[in-house]
């Protein structure tokens, strides 16, 4: 019954944040220093590619590496500094998306707010031949 309550509550938060539009603005490293100053308190979500190395402890003085736009359009790349769990599948050449905000030069990511992507899940499956 517990579980079921859980489950409801967030099924509702789910419906209401994507309809509400209330999120934190997502977009790429390249973007970043022109966009800060746009959103509301310089809080904004990057999406991009994990480029090594990746350095520190994320539990200490927190875990140092880069991200670039996911499709390469800009050589420009914006260095992290996250604290928190770490996701399973957080790896160099990995999509991920931290939530923070710019502090000079350097994103400061939320405490345990990355979210890895597996591109496999996200590209067109090819038709099986016969």
């Amino acid at each position: 019954m517990i579980a079921l309550s859980i489950a409801a509550v967030l099924a509702v938060f789910l419906l209401y944040t994507s309809i509400a539009g209330g999120g934190t603005p997502s977009i790429k490293p390249s973007e970043l220093e022109a966009q800060v100053g746009k959103v509301s308190a310089g809080k904004v979500s990057v999406a991009g590619l994990v480029v090594g190395p990746v350095t520190g402890d994320p539990y200490a003085a927190g875990m140092r590496f880069r991200l670039r736009d996911i499709k390469g359009d800009s050589p420009k790349t914006v260095a992290v500094v996250y604290k928190g769990s770490v996701p399973d599948l957080f790896k160099i050449g990995r999509h991920v998306v931290v939530d923070g905000k710019l502090q000079s030069g350097t994103f400061i990511a939320s405490p345990g707010s990355m979210v890895t992507k597996c591109p496999s899940k996200y590209t067109a499956v090819k038709p099986a031949t016969q």
